[in-house]
């Protein structure tokens, strides 16, 4: 069973990223759980976001998890929260920062010798959409990082689930995905 882990503040999209990529998964015949955890329902609170992918019927509905990706779309979380809680030795970091890699690692040393992927999402997001919210360049940069779906197949998928926004939001939406997914790194 494939597990991710989304650490955001409430209305930065981690729900609404985590039920897209549902959508994708289950278009393709596989089992897929989105869901999210929060604590105050309160705009900028921090909360967590989870999925569950697998071939056969997903019985577990908790929010415990062993991660195999933990997406940290404010950067500042992964100062305050603990993104590695319940780690495998396998499990990969996709962090939205703009400073290097080794600059993260140094501010959050419980990520040394982690697998450590680390994007923009932020800027990517005000760049690209106008606004701040990062969840399609994560789901960009997630398609890089897990191979999970070819780029132009995922947003071909994703089409489908931003059908209800003006062709504007569609359109600023797929060039994030792309622009994370070239810039992860």
């Amino acid at each position: 069973m494939l597990e991710i882990r989304w650490h955001s503040r409430a209305g930065q999209g981690a729900v609404t990223g985590a039920k897209g990529l549902g959508d994708v998964v289950a278009n393709t015949g596989k089992e897929v759980q989105a869901f999210a955890f929060y604590g105050s329902a309160k705009r900028g609170a921090a909360m967590t976001a989870y999925n569950r992918v697998d071939d056969k019927p997903i019985i577990n509905h908790e929010k415990y998890m062993v991660p195999d990706y933990v997406l940290v779309i404010d950067p500042a979380l992964a100062i305050s929260a603990d993104i590695t809680a319940n780690e495998k030795e396998t499990t990969k970091y996709i962090i939205t920062t703009h400073l290097p890699k080794e600059e993260l690692v140094k501010l959050v040393p419980a990520l040394e010798g982690k697998e450590v992927y680390t994007v923009d999402c932020m800027k990517i997001s005000m760049d690209t959409i106008g606004r701040a919210i990062p969840n399609t360049p994560m789901l960009g940069a997630l398609m890089k990082v897990s191979n999970m779906f070819d780029l132009k197949y995922f947003q071909n998928a994703m089409l489908k689930v931003l059908s209800k926004f003006p062709q504007k939001i569609i359109d600023a939406n797929m060039a994030a995905i792309e622009r994370a997914y070239n810039e992860v790194k």
